[in-house]
């Protein structure tokens, strides 16, 4: 037995005969003291057994009928002991026997303050925070500096950076880590902008304090910008501490965040060592910033070069968006596979996205068993699941799996919202809107802006345009999209005066328009004849905003010339166009030179859209109808063939009607509704009805069947 084992016996056996609050004292001076004995053969030793032996004691404090005679450091080890205990139940408890402490008269000094401040800090427990300042003042530690950075931080976690920023200015000789607590508390409330400002003020004039490894860490987190970035970049070079992991990984986190990839990769390669948190950082750079293929290629390059590091949830994390993004379904599969291999498929987080591969590669079925198979599933699952059916237009699925989410009483976020919004509007369902919006207002989403310009779209395409106009009325913030889908509400109503006389009221705010709002103006425009107005807003785009048309912006042009029957100016304006026609732009004529029956140009505007979309059945309908309007029966015969010689058949359309709440979809001559027979028979005499009162039908439009 060694000397320091042969003296910790010793004392354990005399305390056995003293008083038990004189054994508290003793045995954790002796716990501490034995820590700190280099006699001892291993460090990890010492420390087993002085926290085995001081958890023993905390024991006994606990059973301890008195606490009077406890001196301060005995306080101090018990306040310690439960607020490094990381459980928030044992944290407030240090809190408790800090005021048991101020009870028995016992005051705190220096040593004490620390951790109570820490504890408050974790819990953010402000005004008990602020409390313990009121005793740090009357007992005369405000000037400590260990004190004073733990007041410091204490505040700037309880996001009063302002009061933080007072008792700092009041510390007398300032370390490197009351300038961090500072910077900590600026990152953590969300001021970039200060944060920024105080790490200059610090490096410039830190009264001889120079910024360590944290300091750079916290700083690199609030910026996002380029030319700040790469300055602070210098300044760690300066500092010696480019070979730091964690101050690289802040780098290639700071120009992956400022968009400089190249940078973020450059810091990535020079970096003498990597953790599981440098791949991580340069893998999240590759796809946040769109660099899909290299966050995949880095991914693979981890399991074969990573040095032994290991994937961890983080990594899936960064790596699988990458995966839905590129939308292949191979990629999505092997990823998922790779899970499976890896042990990480019951993680809520992984699953999630490995939900939104399937749904983005439009493989919900897949998507659905994986959901179906989650042992876990929260709000984003749901939401996941939920957008795949929106993004596949099965909306009926869209609704009936929001009810599932209500019935198992998983309460919808706002994202969930906005999908169900969508699915709404694809069927045209007005009243289960009206009930969305209800349950939005009673929820709390109504102020989230994007759910706010989801409603108004919902609103104007199901047929609601005064809805619209009065939910955009009262609302309290608007962006661009707000006036976005107000104005093209007006324009898919046909209220092109109301759509223009709003786009004035936007040039008249603070918001600029951007080439959306112009496609909503000219489509409105289209939709109204406005020809004049079509033109003024189409040079205006250019001349007054520097927005340069884009390939939208000329077929809506050649839209609104078509339908007003101005086809020659049409094609002048093709003709003349700076960049190249594509499918929209001919698809624009094609469909005026239906409205006017011109073989010629039709024929010409469809040879050209058979090049650029051949598989489009569409096209060789809508050409055929063109030659049935003419009386030219060859051509319709020889587009038959054509479709039938290539196996292309059109997609046919499908109309929703919402009755009672519950939606009804239908084909054209569909038979399937168990009230078919109903129907028709009352389509058969509301026809009768129409022909009696005079009405005959133009069936010039007439789309010919097309088998």
């Amino acid at each position: 037995m060694s000397t320091g084992e042969a003296q910790w016996k010793h004392r354990q056996a005399c305390c056995s005969l003293m008083h038990p609050q004189r054994v508290f004292t003793i045995r954790m001076r002796l716990s501490f003291n034995f820590f700190l004995n280099k006699s001892h053969p291993s460090t990890d030793g010492r420390i087993s057994h002085a926290v085995t032996y001081m958890h023993d004691t905390c024991r006994l404090f606990n059973h301890t009928a008195s606490y009077k005679k406890y001196d301060a450091f005995s306080w101090n080890v018990m306040i310690r002991e439960h607020a490094n205990s990381n459980s928030e139940e044992k944290e407030a408890l240090a809190l408790t026997i800090y005021s048991q402490m101020q009870q028995n008269g016992i005051h705190a000094d220096k040593y004490t303050f620390p951790f109570v401040l820490k504890v408050c800090a974790n819990l953010s427990a402000l005004q008990k925070g602020k409390q313990i300042h009121n005793h740090v003042i009357r007992r005369g530690f405000q000037r400590d500096i260990y004190v004073g950075n733990s007041l410091v931080s204490m505040y700037a976690k309880c996001r009063k950076v302002e009061v933080a920023r007072q008792v700092f200015d009041r510390i007398s000789q300032k370390d490197v880590v009351s300038w961090n607590a500072m910077i900590i508390g600026y990152v953590q409330c969300g001021i970039p902008e200060e944060t920024l400002v105080f790490f200059h003020q610090m490096y410039l004039d830190g009264e001889g304090v120079l910024p360590d490894q944290g300091s750079f860490v916290s700083v690199l987190q609030a910026c996002t910008d380029l030319l700040r970035g790469k300055w602070i970049h210098k300044c760690v070079i300066c500092a010696g501490l480019e070979a730091d992991v964690f101050v690289g990984n802040s780098l290639v986190d700071m120009y992956s965040k400022c968009g400089n990839i190249k940078n973020a990769r450059h810091v990535f390669d020079k970096m003498p060592s990597r953790n599981v948190v440098s791949w991580n950082s340069m893998i999240a750079g590759y796809t946040q910033n769109g660099y899909l293929n290299e966050a995949l290629k880095l991914f693979c390059q981890m399991q074969t070069q990573g040095e032994g590091i290991k994937t961890d949830l983080v990594t899936l994390a960064s790596v699988i968006p990458a995966c839905a993004q590129l939308a292949s379904l191979q990629i999505g599969e092997w990823m998922h596979g790779y899970v499976i291999k890896s042990g990480f498929l019951s993680d809520i987080v992984v699953g999630n996205c490995l939900i939104d591969v399937y749904t983005k590669c439009r493989h919900v079925e897949s998507a659905r068993q994986l959901f179906g198979n989650m042992p876990k599933k929260n709000v984003i699952s749901w939401s996941a699941l939920i957008a795949g059916y929106v993004q596949i237009g099965k909306a009926s699925e869209t609704l009936a799996l929001f009810n599932q989410m209500q019935v198992l009483d998983m309460k919808p976020d706002a994202v969930t919202m906005l999908n169900m919004l969508s699915a709404c509007t694809h069927l045209s369902a007005l009243q289960q809107g009206k009930s969305l919006h209800a349950y939005i207002i009673s929820s709390g989403y109504e102020s989230e802006v994007f759910v706010a310009n989801a409603l108004i779209d919902m609103y104007a395409k199901c047929g609601s345009l005064e809805l619209a106009c009065l939910f955009f009325t009262k609302m309290s913030n608007r962006d661009l999209v707000s006036w976005n889908s107000m104005i093209a509400g007006y324009g898919m109503h046909g209220q092109g005066k109301n759509a223009v006389a709003h786009f004035c009221q936007l040039q008249q705010s603070s918001i600029k328009p951007n080439d959306v709002t112009f496609l909503c103006v000219l489509s409105a425009c289209t939709h109204a004849g406005m020809v004049n107005e079509g033109w003024e807003y189409f040079y205006c785009m250019k001349q007054q905003y520097g927005i340069t048309p884009k390939l939208e912006h000329y077929a809506c042009m050649v839209d609104l010339l078509g339908r007003a029957g101005h086809l020659d100016e049409a094609v002048r304006f093709i003709n003349n166009m700076p960049l190249e026609p594509g499918a929209s732009v001919w698809g624009a004529l094609l469909g005026a030179c239906r409205i006017y029956s011109n073989i010629t140009l039709g024929e010409c505007a469809a040879e050209r859209l058979f090049e650029l979309e051949p598989e489009n059945a569409g096209l060789y309908v809508l050409l055929s109808n063109i030659y049935a309007a003419a009386g030219r029966w060859d051509g319709v015969a020889k587009m038959r063939t054509i479709m039938k010689n290539s196996g292309l058949k059109k997609t046919p359309g499908c109309s929703f009607i919402e009755v009672k709440n519950k939606i009804h979809a239908f084909l054209v001559e569909d038979r399937s509704h168990p009230e078919s027979e109903k129907i028709y028979a009352t389509l058969q005499s509301l026809a009768v009805k129409m022909k009696a009162a005079g009405y005959v039908p133009n069936t010039s439009l007439l789309l010919q069947e097309m088998e």
